[in-house]
């Protein structure tokens, strides 16, 4: 799990859910009750949701702000940390979930957590979704094709590598967009019990809100996973126009 500390952004009005009991984890770490599924060989339906298109993407070597600096790759890069991203989707695939850290308050963010030696990504990110936020029931409805970095601002840097004994640059992140199959007394933000807890209070955001309520060095790979993930998410009927 990531503990960073992160640059708050404005508070969005919450929508408290009081945590549910924690559901049994699989007896095996990664071998949690996730029904994989095919990805879509085509998107949704014509009602679905579009994104901005536009994403500031210099190559690592770039003297561009790390605020705003993404990259697209077949591979992890070296002196990244390898990560997974989790874009957990309500049932009828309109909304995502979204939760305010302990630690900040103000700072919003999908489930997200470091990758173990030996580990695959997909096992990690059904790993980590369970650990964050107690969910066994769920499908992977689509994979991101690319792993997606960011760097860390300097001060985040420092304080993580620090905590890590590392010298990471930043993460590359492999983001996995989950359909939640479940009811949300189910989701539990004290997790699965293995780890210690690191969100507040959760709620279901539309997509454009996930962007505009992250911290400023997230956007950029906010925007780029959502968008990829966009032709396989619904418009909100209930939404006003």
């Amino acid at each position: 799990m990531d503990r960073a500390h992160l640059e708050p952004s404005t508070t969005p009005t919450p929508v408290s859910h009081s945590p549910a009991m924690v559901l049994a984890a699989a007896s095996a770490r990664c071998c949690l009750a996730v029904t994989p599924i095919a990805h879509h060989s085509r998107p949704a339906s014509s009602a679905a949701l579009r994104l901005p298109r536009r994403i500031t993407r210099p190559s690592l070597s770039s003297s561009a702000s790390p605020l705003v600096t993404v990259a697209s790759m077949d591979a992890p890069p070296q002196g990244y940390r390898t990560n997974v991203g989790i874009c957990l989707a309500n049932p009828s695939l309109t909304k995502i979930f979204s939760a305010s850290r302990i630690d900040i308050p103000s700072a919003w963010q999908m489930p997200q957590g470091g990758i173990d030696a030996g580990e695959e990504p997909r096992a990690a990110a059904v790993r980590e979704l369970r650990e964050e936020t107690g969910v066994t029931s769920a499908e992977i409805v689509a994979e991101a094709p690319n792993w997606l970095t960011y760097d860390f601002p300097p001060d985040v840097r420092e304080k993580l590598n620090a905590r890590w004994g590392t010298d990471w640059k930043g993460q590359a992140q492999k983001w996995f967009l989950f359909r939640f199959t479940g009811n949300d007394d189910e989701i539990n933000l004290s997790g699965d019990g293995s780890e210690k807890p690191e969100f507040a209070e959760w709620t279901w955001m539309t997509p454009q809100e996930v962007i505009e309520k992250a911290v400023e060095f997230k956007k950029p790979v906010y925007e780029e996973t959502l968008k990829h993930f966009a032709p396989y998410l619904q418009s909100d009927p209930t939404a006003s126009s």
